[in-house]
C-alpha cells in the first residue's frame, strides 16, 4: 500500500520514514544535507500528484453563490466547509466588518498587552462570554494558538494532562508543548480515563482534554461521565468547541447545552473561523482563569491583536446566531439527517456521525483520490483525508454540510457521491 506525507497521496512508496531524519538510508548520500532532502522529496510528490491531475489542495476560490463557489472558473458545490450555519456571506456580518474598519483602520497598534487593545476587543471578550455563559473570555489571533498556548500554559512540571486519542493536532501539540507529562486514553473511552487518571499523583494538577465534536469522525464526546469522572479525581476539564459551536443545542449553544449541562466545563474553548466567520479562537472561564491567562499565555502576549474587520465580524456573528440560532439549527438538523440517511441507502459506511462532519469512509487512499476526482470532476468540491490524519486503512471523504444548502443541492451531491462509489467498487 503506498504511503504519503502531511495527508498527500504519492502513486509511488517513498522512503521509510527513518531516511527523512537520516539522508545516508535509502541510497542517499552523507554528504547530502538532510533537510534539502526533505525539502526535495515533498516536492517530488507534490509534483507528481499535480501531473496526474489529482492535486485538489489548495484550490483558490474566486466566488460565492450561496453554498456554491467558483474555482478555478468551474462552479462547485462546496462540501469541504466550516461554515456550518451558512453565515459567511451574511449581509450583517459584513457590513459589521466594513463599519468597524471606516472606524477603527485596517489594523491595531501591536499586541493586545501594550497598545493592540480596542474597545472592539473588549465588547468581543464580553459577547462570547455571555454566549456560552462564563464570567469572562480571552481571544487568541487562531484556534491553532488557542489550544497550543492555554494547554502549555496551564500544565507545568509535575501536572498531568490527558488528552483524547482523536483530539485535534492543536490540542496534541499544546499537550507535547507542556512540560507536565502527557497522557492520551482511547477515544470517548471513559473507563480507560479513569484508570489513567488513579495513576496520576494525587498532588499532581490534572488537565483532561477533549474535542466536543471530533473532526475527522463527527461523534460527540461524552460530556456526562466525563464531568463526573473529573469531579471524582479533581482534574480540571477542557473542551474545544471548535465543530460544536452553533451545532449542538437546539439553539446552537454547543455540548453543555445538548447535553442539558450548563457551566459543567470547567476551560471553555471555541473557534471564531467555523460556524462564526472570522479568524481566532477562545477560552472562556471564570475571571481568574482568563486574568492569568491574559497575562502570562505566551501565544496571547506575544501575538498583534485581531484586525477591526474581524472583530466587528465576530461580535455581529454572535449576534446574529443569537437571533437566528434555533431557525438555522433545524434546517442543519434536516439536512444533515438528510444526507447520512442518503448516503447509509446506498451502502457506504459514514461511521459513527450525528453532526455535520460526514466521513464516507473507503479504507484505501488510492480509491478516496479516485472518488474525490470524480466528484471535483462533476461539481461538488470535497477532499480525502489520508493517513496520518487518520489511521491506516481508514482513508476517507469528509464531507462536510451546512444550513447553507438546499434539499436540492444535498440530492445533487449524493447523485455524484454514489455514482464515484459505484465507479471505484466501494458500493455496489
Amino acid at each position: 500500500m503506498v504511503k504519503n506525507v502531511a495527508g498527500l497521496h504519492a502513486q509511488t512508496a517513498p522512503a521509510p520514514p527513518e531516511a527523512l531524519v537520516d539522508p545516508t538510508r535509502n541510497g542517499v548520500g552523507a554528504g547530502h544535507d538532510p533537510f534539502t532532502w526533505k525539502i526535495d522529496a515533498m516536492w517530488d510528490r507534490v509534483s507528481q500528484i499535480q501531473e496526474q491531475e489529482n492535486y485538489y489542495y489548495f484550490q483558490p476560490v474566486e466566488e460565492l453563490d450561496g453554498p456554491w463557489v467558483i474555482t478555478e472558473g468551474k462552479r462547485k458545490l462546496m462540501f469541504a466547509t466550516y461554515t456550518y450555519l451558512g453565515l459567511i456571506d451574511h449581509p450583517r456580518i459584513v457590513a459589521a466588518a466594513k463599519a468597524a474598519t471606516d472606524k477603527y483602520g485596517a489594523g491595531t497598534h501591536g499586541v493586545r498587552i501594550l497598545g493592540g487593545t480596542l474597545d472592539l476587543h473588549a465588547e468581543m471578550e464580553r459577547t462570547v462570554a455571555q454566549f456560552v455563559g462564563r464570567d469572562d473570555a480571552i481571544v487568541y489571533s487562531s484556534g491553532y494558538v488557542t489550544n497550543l498556548a492555554t494547554i502549555s500554559t496551564l500544565v507545568g512540571r509535575g501536572d498531568w494532562v490527558l488528552s483524547d486519542k482523536w483530539n485535534h493536532a492543536s490540542i496534541v501539540d499544546g499537550c507535547v508543548l507542556a512540560r507536565g507529562e502527557f497522557k492520551r486514553y482511547r477515544h470517548n473511552d471513559m473507563d480507560d480515563l479513569e484508570k489513567q487518571l488513579r495513576h496520576a499523583p494525587e498532588s499532581a494538577g490534572k488537565l483532561v482534554v477533549a474535542d466536543a465534536v471530533f473532526s475527522m469522525d463527527g461523534d460527540i464526546f461524552n460530556l456526562p461521565d466525563a464531568v463526573e469522572i473529573c469531579r471524582r479525581h479533581n482534574a480540571r476539564l477542557m473542551v474545544d468547541e471548535a465543530h460544536s459551536l452553533g451545532v449542538l443545542g437546539a439553539t446552537g449553544h454547543g455540548i453543555e447545552e445538548h447535553f442539558a449541562m450548563p457551566g459543567s466545563i470547567d476551560v471553555m474553548m471555541g473557534t471564531l473561523s467555523k460556524t462564526i466567520p472570522g479568524i481566532g479562537g477562545y477560552i472562556a472561564g471564570d475571571k481568574k482563569l482568563i486574568t492569568f491567562l491574559r497575562h502570562t499565555a505566551r501565544g496571547f502576549v506575544f501575538s498583534a491583536a485581531l484586525p477591526p474587520a474581524v472583530v466587528g465580524a465576530i461580535i455581529e456573528a454572535f449576534h446574529v446566531l443569537e437571533d437566528e440560532g434555533v431557525e438555522r439549527n433545524e434546517i442543519l438538523s434536516r439536512n444533515v439527517r438528510h444526507f447520512i440517511d442518503g448516503l447509509q441507502a446506498v451502502g457506504f459506511d459514514t461511521g459513527a456521525t450525528v453532526t455535520p462532519i460526514v466521513p464516507i469512509l473507503v479504507g484505501r487512499e488510492d480509491i478516496a483520490m479516485q472518488m474525490t476526482k470524480h466528484c471535483q470532476d462533476h461539481g461538488v468540491f470535497v477532499l480525502p483525508v489520508l493517513p496520518p490524519a487518520v489511521p491506516e486503512g481508514a482513508a476517507r471523504l469528509r464531507a462536510n454540510v451546512t444550513a447553507a444548502h438546499s434539499v436540492a443541492d444535498i440530492d445533487f451531491a449524493l447523485d455524484i457521491f454514489t455514482q464515484a462509489g459505484r465507479l471505484a467498487g466501494v458500493i455496489g
